[in-house]
C-alpha cells in the first residue's frame, strides 16, 4: 500500500504545481499587458498621441472648450487620469482647449431656425441641440430662446442650444353620423366643416332593398351614386376623433 500512497501524493503534488503554474501564467498574461496612463494635459494632440501610442494606447479628442488658462490647441483634461492602470489598446479620451473666448454669442431670437443656425455657424460656433414647443399666438419656426444668451461671456463650450416654436396641431373633431342622409346634403355639410369628400361607392345590393335614389342608368350598366343616394356606410365611422381636413368615404344606395 505504501507505493500506492506515494504515487497518490506525487500525483497530487504535480496537480497542485500545474495549477499554480497556470494561475501564475494567467496573472502574468493579464497584468503583463497593463500599462500606466501618462500625463498628457498641456500637450498638443499630436504630441499626446505619440506619447500614448508608445504604450499601445489610443487618443480620442472628444470635446473642445474655451479656457483662459490652457493655451489654444492644448489638451485641458483626460480620462483615464494619469497613473491609472489600463490594458493595451485602451482609449484615452481628452478635451482640447480653444483658448479664451473670442467669439461673441449672436442674438438669434425671433429668427427662423434655419437663419439662426446659419448665424451661429458663420461665427465658428456649433449647434448643440434644438427643442420645440407649441406657443399659441406665436408663428411656427421661430426661435424663442437660446443658451448661452446673446453676448454671454465666460462660455464653456462653443455650442448653442435653441428653443423653437412648433406648428400647432390641427383642431380635432368627433365624426358625426351621416348614415341615412342623402349624399348631396352630407357632402355640403362636410365641405362647410372643412372636411374632404373621398371615395363614394355603391353598397352591395340587398335582397329586399330597392334603389330608387340611384341615378338613371343605361340598361345593363351598374348603378351610379347621385346626390339623392342614401348613405349606408361611412369611413371614418361616427364617434371617431378626426383632424380638420380629414377625408370621409361613403357607401350609398
Amino acid at each position: 500500500m505504501k507505493p500506492f500512497f506515494r504515487f497518490a501524493i506525487l500525483a497530487l503534488t504535480l496537480v497542485v504545481v500545474a495549477l499554480l503554474s497556470a494561475l501564475t501564467a494567467m496573472r502574468f498574461a493579464i497584468h503583463g499587458q497593463e500599462v500606466e496612463v501618462p500625463a498628457i494635459v498641456g500637450l498638443t494632440p499630436s504630441d499626446a498621441g505619440r506619447a500614448v501610442a508608445t504604450l499601445g494606447l489610443q487618443l480620442e479628442v472628444e470635446r473642445q472648450y474655451y479656457s483662459p488658462q490652457i493655451p489654444e490647441g492644448r489638451i485641458m483634461s483626460q480620462l483615464p487620469l494619469p497613473g491609472a492602470k489600463v490594458r493595451r489598446g485602451w482609449q484615452v479620451r481628452v478635451a482640447q482647449s480653444l483658448g479664451p473666448q473670442r467669439v461673441a454669442i449672436p442674438d438669434v431670437t425671433k429668427q427662423s431656425e434655419r437663419a439662426a443656425e446659419w448665424n451661429i455657424r458663420r461665427r465658428g460656433l456649433d449647434l448643440a441641440s434644438t427643442a420645440e414647443m407649441q406657443l399659441p399666438g406665436t408663428p411656427a419656426d421661430q426661435v424663442l430662446a437660446q443658451s448661452p444668451p446673446a453676448n454671454a461671456s465666460r462660455v464653456a463650450a462653443p455650442k448653442t442650444s435653441l428653443l423653437v416654436t412648433a406648428a400647432a396641431d390641427p383642431p380635432a373633431y368627433v365624426m358625426p353620423s351621416f348614415v341615412g342622409q342623402p349624399l348631396g346634403s352630407a357632402s355640403r355639410t362636410l365641405q362647410d366643416a372643412g372636411f374632404k369628400l373621398g371615395n363614394v361607392s355603391m353598397a352591395p345590393p340587398s335582397a329586399n332593398a330597392a334603389s330608387p335614389s340611384t341615378a338613371p342608368s343605361v340598361p345593363g350598366s351598374p348603378p351610379q351614386p347621385s346626390p339623392a343616394s342614401v348613405i349606408v356606410v361611412q369611413t371614418p365611422p361616427a364617434g371617431q376623433k378626426v383632424l380638420a381636413g380629414a377625408v370621409v368615404n361613403f357607401e350609398v344606395r
